[in-house]
């Protein structure tokens, strides 16, 4: 199978949601925060390919807050990266569990995460949408690939390179992966493993926090961070092409640093965590507004099943954030423009993106997480 093949596969290869049953769970890393979920289709048809670096799109039902109502639940919408290579049989996704921002233990843990860890069980049934997203490798071999990982942003990564090791054993593959210590170090031994078994393969795990009981040059190659300093000195010379995922303070430093190092835009991909998605040009997070003045000329947008007509102000990231702060109910999931709970039929008027939004929006409608007024909008929200 190739990505070839995989990309004439239509996003909505099966009908909206589909039943899979839990086959296995594994813990990746020694804290045991990182859990692996094996899904199979309870219908059991064979899996269309999907592209390496793809992800899942999850509705789950969710125990509300005891603040929110005790003894309820509420449907939320999660995207989740494939962490394996296409199979026909199954899926695999890898979760990491969100706990309370460092500093606030007064707040709760990531809801979706701690669902998946503390509730998901063997044998249970999830309804999924069939993979999508554009952060997915290309198939030129002749290409080196290098992959960058920061955290959790490894899934994705352990996608494309066990489609490389698969199906392009020839292909040049490095493998930058950060991360603070052994005790969150994911899929550790099998990478390990494959660096004895692909001479093509190439692994620098960067620690920025060791412990005691870590050994550079065993349990991790370098300290600190992955930055272009540490590209520039451990790549060959010679054209690469980039594929980033991580965290927001990640992705803020290191990919406008690709592009000044003189590394080609349509060589570097990525994708950061929610709605931390970023274009290449940090130009292009100014919208709607005069680059000269910072002024935001008011734009009107009518909400016709809320029967409410508003001024935009400029004062919101995004139409989702707009129509919340106004009291104007829409359904939302990942606020990143990937699952589609959002997407709201657009009457009149256009919307701009401040990039590409991973979920296919259909002709006449636009997601309201992402997007943001480019002139008077009419929607059907």
């Amino acid at each position: 199978m190739t990505v070839a093949e995989a990309s004439s596969v239509a996003p909505g290869a099966w009908p909206s949601w589909r039943d899979f049953r839990v086959i296995r769970r594994s813990f990746e890393d020694a804290a045991k925060t990182q859990c692996s979920f094996h899904l199979e289709p309870v219908d059991g048809v064979a899996l269309a390919p999907f592209k390496p670096g793809q992800y899942l799109t999850f509705s789950l039902r969710v125990a509300n807050s005891v603040s929110e109502a005790p003894d309820t639940e509420r449907t939320i919408t999660r995207c989740y990266s494939l962490s394996d290579c296409p199979r026909p049989t199954n899926y695999r996704v890898t979760i990491k569990r969100v706990p309370p921002p460092a500093g606030r233990p007064e707040l709760p843990p990531g809801v979706s995460s701690s669902h998946f860890h503390e509730r998901v069980r063997e044998g249970d049934i999830l309804k999924v949408k069939a993979p999508t997203g554009h952060f997915f490798i290309d198939p030129d071999p002749a290409v080196p690939a290098v992959l960058i990982a920061g955290g959790i942003g490894v899934t994705p990564m352990m996608s494309m390179l066990l489609w490389c090791l698969a199906e392009q054993p020839q292909r040049t593959v490095h493998l930058y992966y950060g991360l603070r210590h052994s005790g969150e170090h994911a899929f550790k031994q099998v990478l390990e493993q494959w660096v004895e078994s692909h001479p093509n393969f190439h692994l620098n795990v960067v620690y920025s926090s060791a412990g005691p009981g870590d050994v550079r040059g065993r349990d991790y190659q370098h300290a600190g961070h992955v930055n272009v300093d540490l590209l520039r000195s451990s790549l060959p010379h010679g054209r690469h092409r980039f594929y980033v995922c991580g965290p927001p303070p990640m992705m803020a430093s290191l990919v406008p640093a690709l592009g000044a190092w003189g590394v080609r835009a349509e060589d570097i991909h990525f994708e950061a965590f929610g709605p931390a998605s970023m274009p290449l040009d940090a130009s292009a997070l100014v919208q709607g507004a005069d680059v000269r003045t910072g002024v935001i000329a008011p734009i009107e947008v009518r909400f016709i099943g809320a029967e409410r007509t508003l001024v935009w102000d400029g004062h919101d990231a995004s139409l989702l954030d707009f129509a919340e702060r106004h009291g104007v109910e829409v359904d939302s999931g990942c606020r990143s423009g990937s699952c589609g709970s959002c997407e709201t039929k657009l009457v009149s008027g256009t919307v701009r993106y401040a990039h590409r939004p991973d979920h296919d929006i259909r002709p006449g409608h636009c997601l309201l997480c992402v997007g943001t007024p480019e002139s008077a909008l009419v929607l059907e929200a």
